[in-house]
C-alpha cells in the first residue's frame, strides 16, 4: 500500500489527484460512453496501403472500417474544435526545429550555429531525425510526431526569437520546454507519449473505438476517366479508385473525472471541451477523399450513458451482421439490435449506467442540445 501511494506521489500534479482518489476509492471515475451510428453514402474516409477503405472481419462477416486515429485528427483539426476550444490546442509535429532554425536565421545568424541551437531545441521533445544536413532539413527534424501543448509551442519560438537577438544559444536552464501545463484539450482528451521525457506523458481521457459497419460490405471499384480539355478525341487520363457504404457504430468512451485532472481541476473548461468533442462526433467526418465523395454525415442516431460503472462496448450487438426486415430500415433495426443488447448487459450485470439519453433523426427525437447538457453535466 505504501509503494503504491509513493509512485502516486512521483507523478505529475493532476495525474497525482486521480491516483489518491483511486487509492483511497473516495469517489468513482464518472464515466461517458456514447454509441454513435452513422450513415455514410459511397466514400473513402480512411484508406489502407493500397489506397482502398480499410476493412475489418467481424462475426464471419466483412466490414467496412474507420480508425479512430483517423476519427480524432478529424475532430482536434474540425472548425468545432477551432471555434470552440482555439486558445486550448494543441499541435502534433516533428518540424519544431525547422520553425527554431528559421527564425533564428532570420535574425542573421548564420546557417551552421542556427542548425546547431535549433537542434537543441527540438531535442526537448524527442532524439533528433539525423546528425547530419539533409535537403530534407531532416537534421531539423525529431524521429517521432510530439503533441506540444500551446504553451510549449510558445516558448520554442520564443527561445528561438532570444537566440537570434542575443546571436547566442540556449543555456541548460532554457531548455527546460516541456511542461506540465495542463491548458491543451485535445492532449487532455487524446493524450500523449514522450519516449524520452515520460514523466511528461499524459494519459488519454478519451478511448475511441474503431467505427465499423453493423451489417456486411463490399469494397467496390469506381472506374473512372478524365478527358483532356483539349484533345476531346480520347480520355486524358484512366483510373480506378476504392469506395463503400455503410452505417457505422462508433463507441467513445469518457473518463470525465480524468479529463478535468489533465486539464487542472478547470470545471469550465472541462465542459466546453466535452461540448465540443459531442458536436465534433456527431458532425465531422473524416476527411479522406471529400472532394470526391462530399461523405458530410450527421450522426442518425446517439445513446449517451453515464454512470461510475465499468464501461462496456455494445459492438457484440452487430456480430451478427444487421439486415433489414420488411419495412423497416437499417437504422431502425441497429438500433433495436444496440439497445436490445445494452438491456441484456443490465440483465446479467445490473444496470451498466446511471442515466442515459437518445437522440434519434430519424425518428426525429432526442435534440444535440439536449444530450451536450447531459454529457456536460
Amino acid at each position: 500500500m505504501g509503494l503504491r501511494l509513493r509512485l502516486a506521489l512521483t507523478l505529475p500534479s493532476p495525474l497525482i489527484q486521480l491516483s489518491l482518489i483511486n487509492f483511497g476509492r473516495l469517489t468513482m471515475s464518472a464515466f461517458i460512453q456514447l454509441h454513435v451510428l452513422t450513415s455514410h453514402a459511397p466514400s473513402n474516409l480512411n484508406r489502407d496501403d493500397t489506397g482502398r477503405p480499410k476493412t475489418a472481419l467481424m462475426g464471419d462477416a466483412l466490414r467496412l472500417r474507420i480508425s479512430s486515429q483517423s476519427q480524432k485528427r478529424a475532430w482536434r483539426t474540425s472548425d468545432v474544435f477551432e471555434e470552440a476550444l482555439g486558445d486550448h490546442l494543441g499541435a502534433r509535429t516533428r518540424m519544431l526545429g525547422k520553425e527554431a532554425h528559421d527564425l533564428i536565421k532570420a535574425a542573421g545568424v548564420e546557417d551552421k550555429k542556427a542548425r546547431e541551437w535549433a537542434r537543441q531545441i527540438a531535442a526537448c521533445f524527442g532524439k533528433p531525425k539525423s546528425d547530419k544536413k539533409t535537403d530534407q532539413d531532416e537534421d531539423l527534424q525529431i524521429e517521432q510526431l510530439a503533441h506540444v501543448s500551446p504553451a510549449e509551442h510558445e516558448a520554442v519560438l520564443a527561445l528561438a526569437k532570444a537566440c537570434g537577438e542575443r546571436k547566442a544559444g540556449p543555456d541548460e536552464a532554457e531548455l527546460k520546454l516541456l511542461t506540465h501545463e495542463a491548458r491543451a484539450v485535445d492532449i487532455a482528451m487524446f493524450g500523449r507519449m514522450l519516449a524520452d521525457a515520460a514523466e511528461f506523458n499524459v494519459e488519454a481521457a478519451v478511448q475511441v473505438a474503431h467505427a465499423i459497419t453493423v451489417h456486411r460490405a463490399a469494397v467496390e471499384d469506381d472506374y473512372f476517366s478524365a478527358v483532356d480539355d483539349l484533345n476531346p478525341r480520347g480520355a486524358g487520363h484512366i483510373g480506378e479508385r476504392g469506395y463503400g457504404a455503410g452505417l457505422f457504430y462508433l463507441y467513445v468512451c469518457i473518463n470525465r473525472d480524468l479529463l478535468k485532472a489533465n486539464l487542472n481541476g478547470d470545471d469550465a473548461l472541462t465542459r466546453k471541451a466535452l461540448d465540443a468533442l459531442l458536436q465534433a462526433i456527431t458532425k465531422v467526418s473524416p476527411t479522406g477523399m471529400q472532394n470526391s465523395f462530399a461523405s458530410r454525415a450527421y450522426a442518425s442516431y446517439v445513446l449517451a450513458e453515464k454512470g461510475a460503472q465499468q464501461p462496456r462496448s455494445l459492438s457484440q450487438a452487430f456480430i451478427k451482421p444487421v439486415k433489414p426486415f420488411g419495412a423497416q430500415s437499417m437504422l431502425t433495426e441497429a438500433i433495436g439490435a444496440l439497445t436490445k443488447q445494452r438491456d441484456n448487459f443490465n440483465q446479467v450485470y445490473g444496470a451498466c449506467s446511471d442515466e442515459h439519453r437518445e437522440l434519434n433523426a430519424e425518428a426525429g427525437t432526442g435534440s444535440l442540445q439536449d444530450l451536450a447538457a447531459f454529457v456536460q453535466g
